[in-house]
C-alpha cells in the first residue's frame, strides 16, 4: 500500500500538471485528457491517486467526465469576467497620485515544493520579490512575487530598487494566459505593519498567475487594505 503522504503529493502533481495545461491553453475545450490508465503509467501511481486528481478538476469545472468516453476540457461559462493585468504605478499616476515603490526583499533561490518547482521549470530557480506600493507617500498595497528564471532569465540582473516588478514585467515579457483569484483576508502581522493598518484588519488579496505559450512566468500575491481598494472587471457575453 502506498504511503499516504506520497499518494497525496502525486495526486496534487497530476492535478497541478493538468490544470496548468488547461489554463495555459495547451489543452483546449473538448480536448480529451489522458485516460486513467495512461495517467497511472505516466505517474507510476494507483487508480485511486489518479481519480482523486481528476475528481478535483471536475469539481472545479475545469473538466467534464463523459461515461465510457473519458474526461474532456470543459468550455468556459457563457458569462465571464475579463480582467486585464494592471500596471499599479501607471494606474495611480493616471489618477493624479504620486507613486512610490519600496523594495523589502529580493532573493534568487531554489524552488521549494511541487508548486514552486512547476513555476521554476528546467532552471529550478526563482527570484522572490517583496515590496510595498505607495500612493502620495502612504502605503497602497503589499506585493509578494515569484518569477521563473527559466521563463525570464534577464530578470536576475534587475535590482528593483526603483522600478516595481509588475511594471518591469509588463514592459519586457508578453503573457498569453492569466489566472486571477480575488478573496478577503485578514492582515497578517508583517504585512499589516508595512501597510500601516491593524493586524487582522480586512484586506483584499489578488492572486495572479501568468503564462507565456504554456510556460509559467510569475505567481504574485497583492494585498490591499479593504477600505482603500476595489477591483472592476468588464463583463462580456460569449456568442453561442
Amino acid at each position: 500500500m502506498p504511503d499516504t503522504n506520497e499518494t497525496v503529493s502525486v495526486s496534487e502533481r497530476i492535478r497541478s500538471d493538468l490544470e496548468r495545461k488547461i489554463l495555459s491553453g495547451a489543452l483546449k475545450p473538448d480536448d480529451r485528457i489522458p485516460l486513467e490508465r495512461e495517467l497511472m503509467e505516466i505517474y507510476a501511481c494507483s487508480r485511486m491517486t489518479v481519480n482523486k486528481a481528476v475528481s478535483e478538476l471536475a469539481s472545479r469545472g475545469l473538466i467534464v467526465r463523459r461515461k465510457r468516453a473519458g474526461s474532456f476540457v470543459a468550455h468556459p461559462p457563457s458569462d465571464s469576467t475579463i480582467l486585464d493585468i494592471p500596471d499599479i504605478r501607471l494606474d495611480l499616476e493616471r489618477k493624479g497620485h504620486a507613486y512610490g515603490y519600496q523594495l523589502l526583499h529580493r532573493a534568487v533561490r531554489a524552488a521549494k515544493g511541487l508548486e514552486e518547482a512547476a513555476l521554476a521549470g528546467r532552471d529550478g530557480r526563482l527570484i522572490e520579490l517583496r515590496g510595498v506600493h505607495r500612493a502620495d507617500g502612504q502605503p497602497f498595497g503589499h506585493e509578494r512575487r515569484l518569477v521563473s528564471l527559466s521563463a525570464v532569465p534577464e530578470i536576475e540582473a534587475e535590482d528593483f530598487s526603483e522600478t516595481p516588478p509588475g511594471t518591469w514585467l509588463l514592459g519586457h515579457v508578453p503573457w498569453s494566459q492569466a489566472e486571477h483569484r480575488i478573496f478577503a483576508v485578514a492582515a497578517e502581522g508583517g504585512i499589516a505593519a508595512h501597510l500601516d493598518i491593524a493586524e487582522g484588519a480586512p484586506c483584499l488579496m489578488l492572486e495572479r498567475r501568468t503564462w507565456l505559450n504554456g510556460m509559467p512566468v510569475t505567481h504574485v500575491w497583492q494585498t490591499f487594505p479593504g477600505d482603500r481598494h476595489s477591483f472592476i472587471g468588464a463583463l462580456t457575453r460569449r456568442q453561442a
